[in-house]
């Protein structure tokens, strides 16, 4: 096994496993994963309550397609702030509904944004709306013309 050693101490074949049978079933129980995967329900609600106090697992949200709710267009926006507004900005880029997703970055510019957009007029003015921000010196788009690789985590967990 590789050594990767998250938050709570080095993942071993049985972490690797959970996790994976986590990601395959984000619904299922303690006691189905523990059936699944030939383990005590102790054992695994134990690493379940652990992860969840470390803060290993993401948040339980079931992943909406946006184009299925009507935003067909996605795009990055690459945003340079003034570094004593960035916990304001980030904060505004929050109360936009079609903003997805804020990273802190390194390089040329300080945020890169994920948007969702209803129709180019939508995408323009939510556009618009970022480059309004206090803080926000500048901003480069980028529309997502296809998505080729999705937000995955699983490969990570494969065990040699």
């Amino acid at each position: 096994m590789s050594s990767r050693e998250p938050v709570n101490g080095p993942l071993d074949s049985t972490d690797a496993r959970l996790l994976l049978e986590l990601v395959a079933n984000p619904r299922a129980t303690g006691v189905e994963l523990a059936a699944r995967l030939g383990l005590s329900r102790n054992t695994v609600q134990a690493r379940l309550a652990r992860w969840d106090a470390n803060g290993v697992l993401a948040s339980f949200e079931r992943r909406v397609d946006p184009r299925a709710i009507g935003y067909p267009l996605a795009a990055f926006v690459a945003v340079v702030v003034d570094q004593h507004r960035l916990d304001a900005v980030v904060a505004e880029l929050a109360r936009i509904p079609e903003v997805t997703e804020v990273c802190g970055t390194t390089g040329p510019t300080d945020l890169m944004v994920r948007v969702v957009a209803q129709d180019a007029d939508n995408l323009y003015r939510v556009t618009g709306a970022i480059l309004k921000i206090p803080g926000v010196e500048r901003t480069n788009m980028s529309l997502v013309m296809q998505s080729f690789v999705g937000p995955r985590t699983a490969q990570l967990l494969d065990v040699d």
